[in-house]
């Protein structure tokens, strides 16, 4: 008995962070979801050698245990994630508990974790009872250049009899919501219900309302706007379309279902119909891009409480559904105030005004908290920089007119308010119409982003590095709004698909993107072209004629259209996730075609491929600096780099045929490429298939094959074999020394360019392009005072100033912020092996002497749990600390020359039995290590 105690006691690794389709006890509509957990233990090297679920019809039976739902039964097998639900068949509105308990390495059964659940939502069309409803107020828009009605406020009120037992609120738009049960908005959600296509789908959302029903009389209020349905996207203004907004629809519509069970059994469904009432309220004019204005004295005082006398109000429209959008639940996680800023300065211009300063570029809107006169306005303006005589840069907004106005009440006490269907991109705010100087907490800045889980960490000693990072993270929660945008302040603000392929990596170890993505590769899958080819951005709309209603040029682009395979497979091997390439197949096999077509018999795809489309082969190697790399040079390495892409997620998604044709396609465009392109040991192209560059990107810089952007490409997609690495790998070196040490690439080059040079020897130019303050550089920017990325090198040079402004220049665009692979990849050097981090490397590359960088500590949160790597060469004594997760195995590159000069946990190296396999490397040894917390050290 003694002996079987002790046991018990020694097991030690449990189930945590409990996961359906990547949330915590959510809503779903998946009819299989896929369960994950992480596992923690106080001991080394211990994995997962089975593991059961049960999944319960109530929580008093998972409490005994019973999974009357499913129960896995005993599973032989190390997954954590991914696990896919084999029960019975899930229904609407069905609430199932769950748990899982694992064996560890020494097949010891553990206890079971805490519970979880999901709950499930509409999953059929005949579920739904509630009708479109909406008002339309466009004839009240006041005239002049934005077309921009009044928000229509919705009501009913409901008398309840009983106790309510649960209530769920079911709720979707056509445009955006705010809802109200007796005068409480529910959820803290912006900009529901998101932006899809909306003529293929539409989104809502499910919220437990119980705690705001009451017996007796209810009252139930909804606030509509535009937002992407019926509103301002993209740049149609500046460009002079034939349509500038109402692209999907003319007036915003509300569905909402409110289904009650009472403490009886008994139930009720309370939804949008002709019974409810409309008219207008205080939002007179709200649109993503152009502002809101909110007049305080047209507030319908107790408009959404019981008791309101709604008599002079109208009835609703009802609108008919759309025959052909499916009706689904919100993939993503919602966008949310993430954190609140305040005040750095407030300094009085000489116009007047009031300039707000809240020392950090963001995305998101001001809290107003002030008293005075009734009628008085109050207008902001948002601006990411200052000019030189300290007034607001708006120039770069171009036609987005970015202001808010609110006007006040005159109420005795404070007025609060901030907008809710806009937002901004902005550090700075104009304020007009203040008679004195406010305090400095009349604003707030509130900080809005998609409300995804922090995955990765950053820090050292090198103050600069530390902005840079700062600036990157900043960057992205600007950007990750409902779609992956450019950008967060001017006219644009689109899902590009050129940014998003660039940067996906680097969100990954900042973020755990994976709902977010989820949502927005659907988005690029509807938004597919006929012809295979994916958008340049998505959602895109599409005129009458199906073509794109922003710019009927805006189609397709290499580098960007192929967002559809590299996001797809960034996903797929960040979190082991091989249902997203099931679902996405079709659409990229489609899209394999297309590039197919546009190569030659060989595979190769060659100078002028691309002449079709405007600009001329695309974008290319956006806003690189000097000559341009070939665009159809950059799309023959994409259509390479996609078809290795695509035999490596058939064959994980048991599509062995397709895996094979994909693989040797790849070893065939791999020998054309080489033969076409590849001459005396440099990339050359046909320069006079280009002229005189007309129709081109800056084609009047000229065309070359031998640029920092191409051989960095072609290192880091790996479509080089030795001596031709090699070979490649010293001309980038070269090509950088030749220019100072500094970088000539654009968006298209920057992000393979740091992990091309370490892939081929040159770690040191990585270190001193990343530590650079000379322009062109990331440090540059930080050392003129930047706190976010900037769409452009030059955005603002010492000599010249703003010299974008009134064209593109925006200052919170994430694309150069693709730098963030390298810094978690290769300066922590948390590299995966396979998908998911069941396995991976710890290299980091320390810098060497001169380099102004001795410490570095980070970490990522991946789905197989957190890894954590940290590094101190500033003394003697060479430290590190590493952290492995349970379930996992890290291959650490250890540079020492000596084993014996090596301690771990206190003990050497050549005594330890924590290491698992030690092998020697050509700077010193991998070490094999499990899970557990590791300290290095290395003697001099």
């Amino acid at each position: 008995m003694l002996h079987i105690g002790l046991s018990a006691l020694a097991f030690d690794i449990t189930p945590v962070n409990l996961r359906a389709e990547y949330k915590h006890n959510p809503f779903l509509d998946e009819p299989a979801p896929r369960l994950s957990w992480e596992l923690t233990s106080d001991k080394h090297n211990q994995y997962q050698s089975a593991y059961q679920l049960i999944v319960a019809s109530s929580e008093d039976k998972l409490n005994k245990d019973q999974g009357d739902i499913w129960d896995s039964g005993k599973v032989s097998s190390s997954r954590t994630n991914q696990i896919e639900y084999q029960g019975k068949p899930l229904q609407s509105r069905q609430q199932v508990w769950w748990k899982v308990r694992v064996w560890n390495a020494e097949n010891q059964q553990g206890k079971w974790s805490d519970p979880a659940y999901w709950e499930m939502g509409l999953l059929q069309n005949t579920d739904w009872s509630a009708r479109w409803i909406g008002y339309d107020l466009n004839d009240l828009s006041k005239p002049g250049k934005y077309h921009l009605p009044p928000s229509p406020y919705l009501r009913k009120e409901v008398t309840l009899s009983k106790k309510v037992k649960s209530a769920r609120l079911y709720l979707s738009s056509l445009g955006l919501n705010e809802f109200y049960i007796n005068g409480a908005k529910i959820g803290r959600d912006y900009f529901a219900s998101g932006w899809t296509d909306y003529n293929k789908r539409i989104y809502y959302n499910v919220y437990d309302v119980t705690s705001h029903m009451q017996k007796g009389t209810n009252a139930l209020g909804a606030i509509l706007s535009n937002g992407w349905y019926a509103g301002y996207i993209g740049y149609a203004l500046l460009v002079g379309a034939e349509k500038v907004n109402q692209y999907y629809g003319d007036s915003p519509l509300l569905k909402a279902q409110l289904e009650l069970v009472f403490e009886d059994g008994s139930k009720q469904v309370i939804s949008t119909d002709s019974d409810w009432k409309a008219s207008t309220g205080a939002v007179m004019e709200s649109d993503l891009l152009q502002g809101e204005t909110y007049d305080a004295t047209k507030e319908k005082e107790d408009w959404n409480q019981p008791a309101f006398n709604d008599a002079a109000w109208d009835p609703v429209q009802v609108v008919a559904d759309h025959p052909k959008s499916i009706l689904q639940l919100y993939p993503s996680n919602p966008v949310r105030v993430v954190k609140e800023l305040p005040i750095k300065t407030i300094k009085k211009l000489a116009n007047g005004k009031y300039l707000v300063d809240f020392g950090q570029n963001f995305a998101g809107n001001i809290r107003l908290k002030i008293k005075g006169k009734a009628h008085d306005s109050l207008i902001f303006r948002y601006g990411e920089m200052l000019h030189p005589d300290g007034t607001l840069v708006t120039e770069n907004l171009r036609t987005a007119r970015a202001t808010d106005t609110y006007i006040l009440k005159g109420a005795a006490r404070e007025e609060v308010w901030s907008p809710s269907f806009t937002y901004h991109g902005f550090q700075y705010v104009e304020v007009s119409g203040l008679r004195e100087m406010p305090a400095n907490d009349f604003l707030t800045g509130l900080v809005l982003t998609s409300d995804l889980e922090n995955a990765g960490h950053f820090e050292t000693d090198n103050s600069l590095l530390n902005q840079i990072y700062r600036n990157i993270v900043w960057t992205q929660w600007a950007n990750y709004v409902d779609i992956p945008t450019d950008c967060p302040q001017r006219d644009e603000r689109l899902g590009w698909t050129g940014d998003a392929q660039i940067y996906i990596r680097s969100a990954a170890y900042n973020s755990d993107i994976a709902v977010f993505h989820k949502k927005w590769i659907r988005d690029l899958n509807d938004a597919q072209w006929p012809n295979g080819a994916f958008p340049i951005y998505a959602p895109i709309p599409l005129d009458k004629n199906g073509l794109a209603a922003v710019r009927a040029t805006d189609t397709y682009s290499p580098g960007w259209s192929e967002a559809g395979i590299i996001c797809t497979y960034e996903i797929f091997r960040a979190y082991n996730d091989t249902r997203i390439v099931e679902e996405s197949l079709p659409y990229m096999v489609k899209f394999m075609d297309f590039l197919k077509s546009k190569a030659d018999k060989d595979g190769v795809v060659r100078e002028g491929a691309y002449d079709d489309i405007g600009p001329k082969g695309g974008f290319g190697d956006w806003l690189s600096v000097g000559k341009k790399t070939s665009p159809d040079l950059l799309a023959a390495m994409y259509y390479y780099y996609c078809t290795r892409l695509m035999a490596e997620m058939c064959d994980a998604a048991n599509q062995a045929a397709l895996a094979t044709t994909y693989s040797e396609q790849a070893s065939a465009i791999k020998r054309a490429f080489k033969d076409y392109y590849l001459k005396n040991g440099k990339f050359n192209i046909d320069e006079r298939v280009y002229g005189n560059g007309e129709g081109y990107v800056e084609g009047q810089n000229g065309f070359s094959g031998h640029t920092q952007t191409a051989y960095a490409n072609a290192i880091y997609m790996n479509l080089l074999d030795e001596p031709d690495l090699t070979r490649i790998g010293d001309h980038l070196r070269s090509l950088l020394e030749a220019n100072g040490d500094k970088l000539t690439t654009g968006f298209l080059g920057f992000k393979p360019l740091l992990p091309a040079l370490s892939m081929t020897g040159s770690s040191d130019k990585a270190y001193g392009l990343l530590l650079s303050t000379e322009y062109p550089s990331l440090g540059y920017e930080v050392a003129n005072g930047a706190t976010s990325i900037w769409e452009r090198w030059d955005s603002y040079t010492k000599d010249k100033g703003f010299i974008h402004n009134a064209a593109m220049n925006s200052f919170s665009h994430y694309a150069f912020g693709a730098v963030n692979e390298w810094i978690f990849e290769n300066i922590l050097g948390i590299q995966p092996i396979d998908r998911g981090y069941q396995t991976f490397h710890i290299k980091p590359e320390i810098p060497g002497p001169g380099v102004e960088l001795k410490k570095a500590t980070g970490s990522y949160h991946s789905i197989a749990g957190r890894i954590a790597s940290t590094w101190d060469y500033s003394g003697a004594i060479k430290k590190h600390h590493l952290e492995i997760p349970v379930n996992t195995t890290a291959y650490f590159h250890l540079v020492s020359p000596s084993q014996a000069q090596v301690d771990i946990n206190g003990e050497s190296l050549t005594k330890s039995k924590l290491v698992q396999e030690i092998t020697a490397s050509e700077t010193g040894f991998i070490l094999k290590l499990g899970s557990g917390d590791y300290d290095i050290t290395i003697r001099p």
